[in-house]
């Protein structure tokens, strides 16, 4: 065991910030970049008039539209321990990306909106974090609104998603009324906007009560408040470590992160409660434990023109054993072949700095020539280490795309190579005519995809669509083209394995009984 290794792989947190759009999930993410003192001030995602962003949404159409459709890797300092935050895309036409970026944390942090409670992509999101059994922590936001009942909010936890929650801390009041938290798990009450900033909290007894001559002591809110708490201390879950670190449980905390109220003792929680990095399953058996000394991760995310003044393309690692330095030789387990990791960066909020050490649980840039994949695992050593592969969906849409200039052909190219390769769209060719076609999830990837390749490489594209299509690849070997009609579309991957695009289930239900013995699949 390499203990100084272990000591800073144990001061790592990584964790992933799930939503539904719009439940403030970027914003929860600003106000812990504000109080681990990367950024000075917090911009809320739409205030648009002032030119005030938000530091993780870095992309031009994010700032037009106000939502996050990247995830973005942030890391700070935070009370002795390196935090690591990914900022995920609630919107759920970009939830391939999302899922991936899912794979590379060792915790989910859940933001639910308390007047909405827990919406579809919530449950979509949570699903993944369950598959994967991280622990998730609950973040029940926008309490400077009139919301649902609190004691509702934390069963329909159970209910929807199947997890018990354990409230950390109650509201007393909301929206309007709203006059502060009881603080459960540091026995004080924290006061929501106090005349005096230095004396936001107050003592309770040991009964767990304010003693009379506090402020609050006979305010009908806390009077209520204090109801709810002896029906939790009667009815409700008790706090199991364990649970939560098995995923069985939920530590549940309300706030409100647009007026930074509960975020700070959140994230002090968070910090104590969550998980190190562990150790990882490869090569489909092994375990590699994360103070091995033999450096190893996988590349979760690629992303072209994070800065558009210099056209950089920027590969994600996630760093699972050892430690990174500049002019590491790490072997890329797909190709064999040796790579020297010379130029890598870290983010500060918007701000790049040089990595001078990495270890596992931290999340790396590398400047990317075309070397990585989506999904590749490299490792220094001689012995070779691959991660499991990350999920992968099938497109439902697709668009024929083609270049508006037929003299801009190169920018057509390179914008088509680069943003495919970052998994955003996915690319096929017809099978006779060589055209493109992308395939997404959803419709705002190609809003997206058009955007960008205008933006970043001066190529307007013509888009036409496709609709839904049924993807179903076939064996080469049992492939005669002539099984192409006007209702099973003939293309390729960028890989060049064939499959067809069904016009829908009843095609592909008729192409089934026509061609019995011919095996079709959902993925390869």
């Amino acid at each position: 065991m390499n203990k100084e290794l272990l000591d800073k792989v144990n001061k790592r947190r990584t964790f992933a910030i799930i939503s539904h759009p719009d439940a403030g999930k970027t914003t929860i993410t600003e106000q812990m970049l504000l109080l681990g003192g990367v950024i000075r001030s917090a911009g809320t995602v739409k205030a648009r008039k002032t030119g005030n962003y938000a530091t993780s949404d870095w992309m031009e159409i994010e700032k037009k539209r106000g939502i996050s459709v990247t995830s973005s890797v942030m890391q700070f300092e935070y009370e002795g321990k390196r935090i690591n935050i990914l900022d995920t895309p609630g919107h759920q036409d970009f939830s391939e990306d999302t899922y991936r970026t899912l794979m590379a944390v060792d915790a989910a942090v859940m933001v639910i909106d308390s007047a909405r409670g827990i919406e579809p992509q919530t449950k979509k999101l949570f699903k993944v974090v369950r598959q994967r059994g991280i622990p998730v922590f609950t973040f029940m936001n926008k309490l400077d609104r009139d919301g649902r009942e609190p004691l509702d909010l934390v069963a329909e936890l159970e209910d929807v998603l199947g997890i018990e929650g354990v409230a950390m801390n109650w509201p007393i009041g909301m929206g309007q009324t709203m006059k502060g938290l009881y603080d459960i798990a540091n026995h004080r009450i924290e006061l929501y906007h106090p005349a005096d900033a230095d004396h936001r909290f107050l003592p309770l007894n040991e009964a767990g009560r304010l003693d009379p001559d506090q402020p609050l002591a006979d305010d009908p809110q806390y009077l209520d408040t204090m109801d709810e708490i002896e029906l939790l201390e009667g009815a409700g879950a008790e706090f199991d470590r364990e649970a939560v670190l098995a995923g069985k449980q939920t530590p549940v905390f309300f706030g409100s992160a647009l007026t930074n109220f509960g975020v700070e003792t959140f994230l002090q929680s968070f910090v104590d409660l969550a998980p190190a990095p562990a150790a990882h399953v490869v090569n489909e058996t092994e375990t590699l434990a994360p103070d091995d000394d033999e450096f190893s991760g996988f590349i979760f995310k690629i992303q072209a023109n994070m800065n558009p003044q210099h056209r950089d393309r920027i590969a994600f690692v996630r760093v699972c054993s050892g430690e990174f330095s500049k002019g590491l030789d790490v072997t890329l387990a797909r190709t064999g072949k040796p790579v020297r990791l010379n130029n890598a960066v870290e983010f500060e909020s918007s701000a790049r700095v040089q990595v001078s050490e990495a270890v596992a649980g931290d999340i790396v840039g590398l400047y990317d020539t075309g070397n990585f994949q989506i999904g590749d695992s490299i490792y220094a050593g001689k012995h070779k280490v691959e991660f499991a592969p990350l999920p992968e969906f099938t497109p439902e849409l697709f668009m024929r795309v083609s270049p508006k200039n037929v003299m801009k052909q190169k920018s057509f190219h390179k914008g088509m190579n680069q943003l495919v390769q970052e998994g955003a769209v996915q690319l096929y060719r017809n099978y006779q005519t060589e055209d493109y076609i992308l395939g997404a999830v959803g419709q705002l990837q190609f809003e997206v995809f058009q955007y960008r390749m205008k933006n970043e490489y001066n190529s307007d594209v013509e888009m036409t669509s496709l609709g839904h299509r049924v993807a179903r690849w076939i064996d080469p070997d049992q492939l005669d083209p002539k099984m192409s009609s006007s209702r099973n579309l003939l293309v390729k991957d960028r890989f060049g394995n064939p499959l067809f695009l069904f016009e829908n289930a009843f095609a592909e239900r008729w192409f089934h009984d026509k061609y019995p013995d011919v095996k079709l699949t959902e993925k390869l």
